[in-house]
């Protein structure tokens, strides 16, 4: 499991010990590297910005939360396109986070949350649904499931398209 966006490192430590079948992998901007070793260390966590090309990385799977409405568009576009890089047939796309739905908020603190985002970073805010699900599957990843979340947030997750026979 590839996590892109891992922040402080608590969600790979967390997840790492309560999903002991899976190899979670921690990734970030170098500046976060450090943070993130101090929650965990194997394997390391890996450098990953979507400001540069993506590391030669493979993963069955791949999660990031809160990453989408903190990036420019451009940047989310690099990073859908690197995650159905790093992706196998079938494999998963598990996204956490807030989003609004046919360009609205879902709630009046998801509203106050872009409107901050927006004056903090003009490039940044809550992403709408439909482009996130029209972005994956220019990528070849197809929506799943959407689940509704504590905060008013969804786990969106995707599937890579099956290889072709």
């Amino acid at each position: 499991m590839l996590e892109i966006g891992s922040g402080s490192g608590q969600h790979a430590a967390y997840f790492a010990a309560e999903l002991p079948h899976l190899v979670w992998q921690a990734s970030d901007v170098a500046e976060n590297l450090p943070a993130i070793r101090e929650w965990v260390s194997d394997p390391p966590p890996l450098e990953l910005d979507v400001e540069r090309p993506f590391p030669p990385v493979s993963a069955d799977a791949v999660f990031t939360a809160n990453t989408c409405h903190i990036m420019s568009w451009p940047q989310v576009e690099r990073m859908m396109a690197g995650v159905a890089s790093a992706l196998p047939a079938e494999g998963v796309l598990a996204m956490y986070g807030p989003f609004h739905y046919g360009g609205k908020a879902t709630s009046p603190s998801n509203a106050e949350f872009d409107a901050w985002l927006r004056a903090r970073d003009p490039a940044s805010g809550v992403r709408d649904f439909e482009a996130i699900v029209a972005l994956a599957r220019r990528h070849g990843l197809v929506l799943e499931e959407d689940n509704p979340m504590p905060a008013n947030n969804r786990l969106l997750v995707f599937r890579a398209k099956p290889a072709a026979v």
